[in-house]
């Protein structure tokens, strides 16, 4: 009996999906991978991406704040404000317990079984959010403005 209860967890624990990257895209609910953006104020965005890496998570963010600069008509963006969230989570895990009691003054009697293993690895997500200003014209000399067509064609890619 508990060898096949131990087997269905087994199971179980096999048929969970694993976290795959995304192609870039639109995220569909918050917290899922992809972009989101909020206006803040006429050329003032907040443009956050998640992805499975932090080197992707920040290409991707930057690529939309570029792709939002050039829909609106301007050239480039500065970065007003910046910050990365990672949210971690560990393999996956399976248990299986057996237990029995009668009465509320009686004895019980209980087996249980546990068993856990990371179904490849542990996953996170990581979340870059920018707050970004667009503008046309003279670019400010500034390491945190960047020219959007560059950012484009530097970002370019799979995905």
């Amino acid at each position: 009996m508990i060898r096949h209860l131990l087997i269905a967890g087994l199971l179980v624990s096999g048929t969970v999906a694993c976290t795959t990257a995304q192609p870039y895209g639109p995220a569909g609910s918050s917290g899922a991978q992809g972009y989101l953006v909020q206006p803040i104020e006429n050329n003032r965005y907040r443009v956050s991406y998640t992805a499975l890496s932090p080197e992707d998570a920040r290409r991707y963010a930057l690529r939309r704040a570029a792709e939002i600069t050039v829909e609106h008509g301007d050239e480039w963006f500065r970065v007003v404000h910046g910050y990365t969230e990672t949210e971690s989570r560990g393999g996956t895990g399976s248990s299986v317990s057996v237990g029995g009691s009668s009465g509320s003054y009686g004895s019980g009697v209980g087996v249980g079984v546990g068993v856990g293993f990371p179904l490849g690895g542990s996953k996170s997500k990581v979340t870059e959010s920018l707050e970004i200003i667009t503008g046309r014209g003279n670019q400010p000399e500034d390491a945190q403005v960047y020219d959007a067509e560059s950012v484009l064609m530097n970002t370019a890619g799979p995905g």
